[in-house]
């Protein structure tokens, strides 16, 4: 072909700047060879920006290259992504921009070739470098593709859209073309060639890497690739650089818009806030206001020298509730983040309410602790509603061409009664709810043997501490799939979990983990599903040798022998380690030796006595409110346990296996107490199931009665009940002077026990019947004496019946001299699964059944550690230079599966109220009308979808089956996600503040006890 003017070139030597490489919302077509520089020159800011000097070290020797070729060969590398772009499919998505190329008769394709619409330009990328890169001399392989440089480049970059495509066969990839009509032939294949090469000589990336990377560095290249792409494709960066009529793409025309785009990536990257936080504060005393308790102080004085011998790795904190576990946590990640060269730190917890909690301790340690580049995001499903100016993010028009999936927000308990959908939240629609079972919540949402489910959310959401600091996230970060990029960040668990499912971007997700500092509380609450891909994700984290904290207050030593081993195989240590924890205390795991150290057990400055009063009970739940009350039934010594408070004065926790027991509960109280329940906050109820809006006015009422003292005098608080469900065990920190609660397993009795007595009051902040603050008690309602060993039907299988019956066992016999807290919390939480607990069983009958539940809850577990096998990535061990791996499915594995985990069940309802009037108001009062919709385009204004957002409930989905329940959202509210799924109950009055909604041979109701169905 020959040299053409004006156009461009089409020539074997010129560019053809005739092809585009984006157009949507542009005053004219973007040529193909500015976006690759425009994203070569991105690339090569975030490498200096985002990556540490280990990092970088890592990636150069593997490619056998010094740094600085090193960063000039990778950015070549990022911007060849779109070089797929040179292909009949994608040329043909602009009509007006291909016609005169597909007329040229410089250019030859087979007939149909740009219909070739499955052949997607990242496809194109695939198949087209791995020829071009073996051409220019990258060593190849050619029998096995996967041990290719050439190839492993090529699939990289072929994955920037979020997945990687399978290895190419040999004798397919020698011969692209043909197997590939969607390629072209001349004219495409050299303009492909031009692209190389002039996007090689602008870069002066002359070198050529002798090895490929390892899967640690591959994954950090990829998403820095999809960062740098997603920067330089913003509508606003493209605008001011569209080159002026009759620019025709020669060396020098280039070779200055490479210089530009040098000049100008600077500010792209400095503005979207991805840079580094920096550890420059590492005594205690300088991150946190007061003196380090023994825990910390321990810490203090002796983790320093481990690190500073023995390099990064990870930390493993076990203490009871209120020992101090996450300022011992903040000031190892400080020590760990410094030694590695971490650019950040993510805060991962199992539920959005204490996410939400941690948020303002983090900013406070940040402003003391770090400087540098301190954005701060929270990542959880309705974050955005507390960000300014909040609107979830709803599309991606600022990005690439072919966009970024909107995010919904997909959260599920285990199974029905939920009040789990209510905390675990996801930000994103492909985690959903795979990995959003916290456990506080998946406890409560068994009952009825389904699940719930909350798909209320938005997007990554959004902190900002105000102009006054620079501790604050804006702009960019703000959009979808990004939040886990911004240095800081405080958020779900769920969010690093979906980074090992084989999701879009999901390698995005472990980059944005893979150089801060992973710190995970709460390692103790999560089942086997999720602890599964816990083990998958540290594996990862000790590849690519990130820095991790891990927190227990309840930790079984097996649970965290397999913790630290899987951290340990990822840093290429495969031997077990033997690591047993001491309670409290911590251990020192070391990700550059593998070395373990022996775990340092410390004195707890809250050691307490914990008296345990077990009563069996008949379970009578179920008896109407204020009826004649059984003898040794739960409602008697419900009675007997909450008298003292009645009669002088003092705060009770009533902690209630499900929402229904939790809200008959409450009735019943009102009715044993009428004085009590008379008084403004005398009997208070919570759970999940209200509107969001509502159930956060009560959470705020019952930190303000039951929270930490203030400053100053304290006083015996006025007689209280809070009746509420598992939400209490993790998100909140209420302090009460007596917790009653049902039988749970014993982990989970131990938390709520940490609310009684929480904090110091004083001589004169108890009650007399509860002056020793530290002789806490617990009474625990046991039906287990009286049901023949089984827990009640009405529990379903919110815990596991065995784990019951151990606990129970176990309680008969502490209930003389009590629990030493800390001191018996190791001992009794691992005897509750100890193999031969059935042999000290004397009763034969007993040790048969308890082993036949045994044998049930090892095969349940065995099932759910299978399919979170199944479905999650592979090990990095196993990635063995095949990307694809890290997207691939198995059979019989489908986003169904992966988005609606284990078969989850639920729902969420919008309450609409019709008032007398016949008007529909959001509020039970009247006050908010319901929005019609008022955008030109048909949709919610930004104030009115949070409106609606701030009133959705989650429900158990078996409430919703049936055509009965069909009413969807009005239709002028647009299809925004946050809508998606939504079920409207339209509720008519029914007296005594009841409203009610029938849909067929169903009624659902709500009032000031939550939503209820008859």
């Amino acid at each position: 072909m020959n040299e053409r003017s004006g156009a461009g070139a089409s020539g074997g030597c010129g560019l053809d700047v005739r092809l585009w490489g984006k157009e949507r919302g542009l005053p004219h077509p973007y040529p193909l060879i500015c976006h690759l520089l425009d994203t070569a020159a991105v690339f090569q800011v975030l490498w200096d920006v985002v990556l540490g000097d280990g990092v970088k070290a890592t990636i150069a020797e593997a490619l056998g290259l010094d740094v600085a070729e090193a960063r000039s060969v990778v950015a070549f590398w990022a911007g060849l992504h779109d070089i797929g772009k040179v292909s009949p499919p994608f040329q043909a998505q602009v009509p007006y921009c291909y016609g005169p190329v597909r007329d040229d008769p410089g250019y030859a394709s087979m007939p149909g070739a740009e219909g070739e619409k499955d052949f997607r330009h990242e496809i194109a990328t695939h198949w087209a470098l791995n020829e071009l890169l073996g051409q220019e001399g990258y060593p190849t392989v050619d029998r096995i593709l996967r041990k290719s440089v050439a190839h492993q480049v090529a699939q990289l970059l072929g994955g920037h859209h979020g997945s990687f495509g399978k290895v190419l066969i040999s004798k397919q990839a020698a011969r692209p073309a043909d197997y590939n009509p969607g390629l072209g032939r001349s004219g495409w294949s050299e303009q492909r060639r031009a692209h190389f090469e002039a996007l090689r000589r602008a870069v002066g990336a002359v070198a050529v890497p002798q090895g490929g990377l390892p899967a640690g560095s591959a994954v950090v290249v990829s998403g820095l690739v999809v960062v740098a792409d997603w920067l330089a494709s913003r509508t606003s960066a493209i605008q001011p650089r569209i080159p002026a009529p009759g620019w025709s793409g020669t060396a020098a025309e280039v070779d200055a818009h490479w210089q530009a785009a040098v000049l100008a990536a600077p500010e792209w990257v400095r503005a979207a806030r991805l840079g580094r936080a920096r550890f420059s504060v590492t005594a205690f005393g300088a991150m946190f206001p007061f003196t380090p308790n023994s825990l910390q102080g321990d810490l203090v004085a002796h983790l320093p020298g481990m690190v500073g011998q023995r390099g990064t790795g990870l930390v493993l904190v076990t203490a009871p509730t209120g020992d101090g576990k996450t300022e011992a946590a903040l000031f190892a990640a400080s020590l760990l983040g410094r030694a590695s060269g971490a650019r950040g730190v993510y805060f991962a917890l199992p539920t959005m309410g204490t996410a939400d909690a941690m948020l303002p301790r983090v900013k406070e340690y940040a402003s003391r602790a770090l400087s540098g580049e301190r954005a701060l995001m929270l990542l959880h499903s309705m974050a955005w509603l507390t960000a300014p100016d909040a609107e979830p993010e709803k599309g991606a028009a600022d990005l690439p061409g072919s966009g970024v999936e909107v995010p919904t927000a997909t959260a599920t308990a285990d199974a029905a009664d939920a009040d789990a959908a209510g905390d675990a939240r996801l930000a994103d629609p492909e985690v959903a709810v795979a990995v959003a079972v916290a456990v506080a919540d998946r406890r409560e949402a068994a009952e009825a043997g389904s699940a719930a489910e909350d798909r209320t959310g938005g997007r990554e959401g959004l902190f900002s501490a105000g102009k006054s600091t620079v501790i604050e996230a804006d702009g960019w970060l703000r959009g979808p799939k990004r939040g886990l990029l911004a240095p800081l960040g405080v958020g779900t668990i769920d969010q690093a979990l979906g980074s090992v499912l084989p999701l879009r971007y999901n390698v995005l997700r472990l980059f944005g983990l893979s150089d801060k500092v992973f710190v995970v509380d709460e390692a103790h609450a999560y089942g086997p599903w999720m602890h599964q891909l816990l083990l998958r994700l540290l594996e990862w984290l000790g590849e690519m040798r990130a820095p991790v904290v891990l927190l227990s207050a309840t930790l079984t030593g097996r649970s965290a022998g397999s913790l630290v081993d899987a951290y340990r195989r990822g840093a290429g240590f495969r031997e077990p380690s033997g690591a047993v924890p001491r309670y409290p205390g911590w251990l020192y795991v070391s990700g550059v030796s593998g070395q373990v150290s022996a775990a340092r057990g410390t004195v707890s400055d809250r050691a307490r006595k914990l008296t345990v009063t077990r009563r069996p009970v008949v379970w009578d739940t179920a008896e109407a409110a204020g009826s004649p009350v059984r003898e040794g039934g739960r409602r008697a010594a419900l009675r007997k346990a909450l008298a003292p408070v009645a009669a002088e004065g003092g705060t009770a926790l009533v902690c209630c296996t499900t929402v229904a027991e939790a809200q008959q509960t409450y009735r019943d109280v009102c009715a044993a107490f009428p004085a009590l329940a008379e008084r403004p906050g005398g009997v208070e109820l919570l759970h999940s199931r209200y509107p969001a809006d509502e159930r956060a006015a009560i959470t705020a009422r019952c930190e303000a009665a039951y929270g930490k003292p203030g400053e100053g005098p304290v006083a015996v608080r006025p007689a209280s009940v809070l009746v509420a469900t598992q939400v209490v065990e993790q998100s909140l920190d209420l302090d009460f002077d007596l917790v009653v609660s049902d039988l749970a397993p014993l982990a989970q009795l131990l938390q709520r026990a940490g609310r009684a007595r929480r904090h110091s009051r004083g001589p004169h902040g108890r009650p007399v019947w509860a002056v020793p603050e530290d002789g806490p008690e617990l009474v625990v309602l046991d039906p287990l004496d009286a049901s023949g060993g089984r827990p009640p039907r009405t529990w379903g299988s919110v815990y596991d019946a065995g784990l019951l019956v151990r606990t129970s066992r176990i309680l008969e016999k502490c209930a003389g001299d009590g629990i030493a807290v800390p001191g018996d919390v190791q001992r009794l939480v691992d005897e509750v699964y100890e193999d031969d607990f059935v042999d000290g069983l004397a009763d034969a009958a007993a040790r048969d059944a308890l082993a036949r539940m045994d044998e049930e809850r090892a095969a349940g577990e065995a099932a759910e550690r299978s399919l979170a096998n199944w479905t999650s990535i592979c090990a990095p061990v196993d990635v063995g230079g095949d990307l694809g791996k890290l997207s691939a499915r198995d059979a019989g594995v489908t986003e169904e599966l992966l988005t609606t985990r284990l078969g989850a069940d639920a729902g969420r309802v919008l309450c609409l109220y019709e008032q007398e009037n016949g008007r529909a108001t959001l509020d039970r009062a009247g006050r908010i009308p319901v929005p019609t919709g008022s955008r030109p385009e048909g949709c919610l204004r930004a104030a009115e979808l949070a409106a609606v957002a701030r009133r959705v409930a989650p429900v158990p989905g078996q409430w919703l089956r049936g055509d009965e329940f069909a009413d969807t959202v009005p239709a002028g509210w647009g299809t925004h996600p946050t809508l998606r799924d939504l079920v409207v109950l339209r509720m008519r009055p029914a007296g005594a503040g009841v409203w009610v909604s029938r849909q067929g041979r169903r009624a659902l109701s709500i009032s000031d006890l939550g939503l209820e169905t008859e």
